[in-house]
């Protein structure tokens, strides 16, 4: 490394006070033919007096053992103890109040860290501060409890929702005293729910036919099922039911209801078994007014139309293999039987050679 003519090793290319690594942009060569740090340049051979920092700039923050009498210390001044003239310092210790620390409330001055809640010390601000009559400052929960309205519905003074600064035990006893189970209020006669008879609240009514009911008795009076008002049936017995019980009580019933809701219903009663396709009991109907197949008398529900004959839906099969037809596969027979379209080609279709038995030769019936 090369300094003012002359070479060193990049090792002892250092600092000849602090022993710092130079290079060529921090390298300052003295008078005394050493090679130096800027800063300890400026300390050795630099301007000296206030303003210099010992030679080497007043912003200079490298370490140093030396210390000025300029060096500046901490303070630890409590301006607190200062105190004011009556009436002028900060309202809660009556010390003087500098611009730094300034808080104003309500045109009055206080230290930043004499502005806490009176009562709970909670640091305050311009949001959460409080002004109260005794002209001292508070959160709004604790001038909610000492200064807010107070009685049944605000909770000490501070809302219902407030429970800062309170324990469990404070907040149980303050809480009014609620009957959770309203059907122990009895109702007069005819005015209150039909099931239990106590008094109905707005909060729990429910309606069904008139007459008010609670919530929780607003369900099935035989499987207890839990009802709204899509699925409730007022009986004639003036309870309610769901749609399944009210079939079961008070449905049409006689075959083909499934034991009386409907055919499908999957419930743990066992329903009618079918075991002949026609039955055998039963009104017959006019001649040429009933079924065409059973002869007995056909209802709207299970009507079906041929030919302007009237079949039973379990009745309108075809004649010989008995498959169940629809219109798009119906066929009528000169006999004034239905037959499916297999049946029907067999029986009054073309025949001879490429008919394959009557029916067209690519039948596999």
């Amino acid at each position: 490394m090369l300094a003012r003519g002359r070479a060193y090793h990049k090792g002892c290319f250092k600092c000849g006070e602090c022993k710092k690594n130079l290079d060529s942009v921090n390298c300052c060569e003295g008078p005394d033919r050493e090679i130096y740090c800027r800063v300890c340049y400026g300390k050795k051979f630099g301007p000296k007096g206030y303003g210099y920092g010992q030679g080497g700039g007043a912003l200079q923050t490298d370490s140093t053992d030396i210390i000025s009498e300029f060096s500046i210390k901490p303070s630890s001044i409590d301006t607190g103890a200062i105190k004011a003239s009556p009436g002028q310092g900060c309202p809660r210790c009556g010390g003087v109040v500098f611009a730094a620390e300034q808080v104003l409330s309500k045109g009055r001055e206080w230290h930043r860290k004499c502005y806490k809640c009176h009562d709970c010390t909670k640091t305050l601000d311009s949001i959460i501060a409080c002004d109260g009559p005794d002209n001292d400052v508070y959160c709004k929960t604790c001038y909610g409890k000492k200064w807010g309205p107070h009685g049944y519905g605000f909770a000490c003074g501070s809302g219902f929702l407030q429970t800062d600064c309170m324990t469990e035990e404070q907040m149980a006893s303050q809480k009014p005293m609620v009957i959770n189970d309203t059907t122990s209020i009895k109702a007069p006669a005819g005015q209150g729910c039909p099931r239990c008879g106590g008094m109905v609240f707005a909060a729990e009514q429910q309606l069904a036919k008139g007459t008010m009911w609670h919530k929780k008795c607003f369900n099935c009076a035989e499987c207890h099922r839990p009802l709204d008002s899509m699925i409730a049936c007022d009986g004639p017995d003036k309870e309610i039911h769901c749609r399944a019980c009210y079939g079961k009580l008070f449905g049409p019933k006689g075959f083909g209801f499934g034991h009386t809701p409907t055919l499908v219903s999957t419930d743990a009663q066992s329903a009618p078994v079918l075991t002949d396709v026609k039955p055998m009991s039963g009104p017959k109907a006019k001649d040429g007014k009933g079924c065409r197949r059973c002869g007995y008398a056909v209802y709207e529900a299970e009507k079906m139309l041929s030919k302007n004959l009237v079949w039973h839906k379990r009745c309108f099969s075809c004649f010989d293999c008995h498959k169940s037809l629809d219109s798009t596969n119906l066929n009528d027979a000169p006999n004034g039987e239905i037959y499916c379209r297999g049946c029907y080609g067999r029986n009054y279709g073309p025949r001879g050679v490429g008919f394959g038995i009557g029916a067209g030769a690519l039948t596999m019936t």
